[in-house]
């Protein structure tokens, strides 16, 4: 079921705090579905990082899993040097992420090591189970992560907030919530960092995601009076609000 945790470990560097951290099933899905937000912040001083759970190395129609494994993660590493970004990879397969403790202990350690104040990942409804996956096993992580009585190598960390980016292939019963109005200067940085992806420049006939991916930002602003906008759907005690008044 996994990759070579030795060899993986050995080649990441210690992470860092940040603010804001994007986690995905394969490698390309925190830059395509919550990198323009990812964008956004770090054109604004805010520290980001990415961490990816698969490679996501099944998914080309004629390259060897094992090649384009190799090829995935140099697209990473690529993709977070645009952004200056930090990057973690755990060693699961594509089509292989199980839903289990140790993979919750993993993604634990990750967020307690960088510190994030924001976590965005997958929704779970999805039509991919990586996907579905890595929208549960980082409930249970951002769980384990804040408590202090969790012992793990690092002390415990609580993060703000966690929330659920857009994804073509994760629309099962998705309710946009929560929306962060973007510009144009983040979606041509946002193009330039999944371009680093051989799938996202359209080497072979696939999904056409960048198009899909603007075009979804032009309607999310359209829907909120912006030009462009990004959309979340948010933890379900995270829609509480306590006011004074009802009246505005």
């Amino acid at each position: 079921m996994r990759l070579c945790r030795d060899d993986l470990q050995r080649k990441q560097p210690p992470m860092q705090t940040v603010e804001l951290l994007a986690i995905g099933g394969h490698a390309g899905d925190a830059e395509i579905s919550a990198g323009m937000a990812l964008c956004h912040h770090a054109r604004r001083g805010h520290r980001v990082a990415m961490l990816h759970l698969t490679l996501g190395e099944r998914g080309h129609p004629t390259m060897a899993p094992s090649e384009y494994a190799r090829q995935k993660r140099r697209e990473a590493w690529e993709a977070a040097k645009v952004l200056d970004a930090q990057v973690a990879f755990l060693p699961y397969l594509d089509g292989e992420l199980p839903v289990d403790r140790q993979v919750q202990e993993e993604i634990c350690d990750v967020i307690r090591a960088c510190r994030p104040k924001v976590i965005i990942t997958h929704w779970g409804g999805s039509i991919h189970k990586d996907h579905e996956a890595a929208h549960l096993n980082t409930i249970q992580a951002h769980f384990y992560a804040a408590l202090k009585t969790f012992q793990r190598p690092l002390p415990p960390h609580s993060v703000g907030r966690v929330l659920y980016a857009e994804n073509w292939e994760d629309p099962i019963h998705f309710d946009p919530e929560l929306f962060l109005e973007i510009d144009a200067e983040d979606i041509e940085l946002w193009t330039q960092m999944v371009q680093c992806y051989g799938l996202f420049r359209g080497e072979w006939p696939t999904f056409r995601y960048v198009d899909y991916y603007k075009a979804l930002a032009r309607t999310r602003g359209l829907q909120i009076g912006k030009e462009y906008a990004c959309a979340f759907a948010v933890q379900p005690w995270s829609r509480r609000r306590c006011v004074s008044s009802l009246i505005p």
